[in-house]
């Protein structure tokens, strides 16, 4: 006994963000998927298809001429979808970036603190935005703050390289660091096998065959 189709209802109470079964208004279009014979059809029969099949007739690609509708369960499309969705923003990856303020004026002490939280950011795939901040007249040291920004940035040279060189900006000097990308460690060949230290016994030569005498 064949199994009875589940009642077909058209969904226009939901806003989708597809267009679906009674809500596609184009006169024909053009039907894809693996469970239909492909093809350009009226719209009252692409949707009696799908209804033969106990599925959804799904509009994909709106802008085509005709548009492209899909044969398919649209709860299952749905969650397919969705399902891109996250494994998309799963793989973008968020660009942190981390201010390092110095002053004209910053001692050794601080110079090497700032060095080490930099060092820890960089670690961690974060950039960094270090800068010097000129209060007042300090304005007329710009020198002295190019020179410390560009010894922080040789002091990270092994884990950093360079965004932008020191650049004045108002008040401010900055310097942009982006974390180098560790080369991938290529596989080492494993080594061949040494012989033992004897020779391999070398074949034995056959035994010469003694000469026929000569009849008497």
């Amino acid at each position: 006994m064949a199994t009875p189709n589940r009642r077909y209802i058209p969904r226009a109470q939901v806003e989708e963000p597809f267009k679906i079964n009674q809500k596609i208004t184009a006169r024909e279009v053009r039907l894809v998927g693996e469970n239909i014979e492909q093809g350009i059809y009226p719209i009252e029969q692409a949707r009696r298809m799908a209804q033969e099949q106990n599925l959804d007739l799904v509009e994909i690609s709106p802008t085509a001429v005709p548009p492209v509708c899909r044969v398919i369960d649209y709860s299952k499309f749905k969650y397919e979808q969705k399902k891109k969705t996250r494994e998309l923003k799963a793989k973008q990856t968020k660009v942190v970036i981390k201010e390092i303020r110095f002053g004209p004026n910053t001692d050794d002490h601080d110079f090497a603190f700032k060095l080490k939280h930099a060092q820890e950011f960089l670690r961690e795939g974060a950039k960094i935005k270090a800068y010097v901040h000129f209060v007042g007249r300090s304005i007329v040291f710009k020198e002295r703050g190019e020179i410390l920004l560009l010894k922080f940035a040789q002091a990270l040279e092994d884990l950093a390289k360079v965004e932008q060189l020191p650049k004045l900006e108002g008040k401010r000097m900055f310097l942009y660091l982006a974390p180098k990308v560790a080369a991938p460690v290529k596989p080492s060949k494993p080594a061949a096998p040494k012989e033992s230290g004897k020779e391999a016994p070398k074949e034995a030569k056959p035994a010469a065959q003694p000469a026929d005498k000569a009849t008497e």
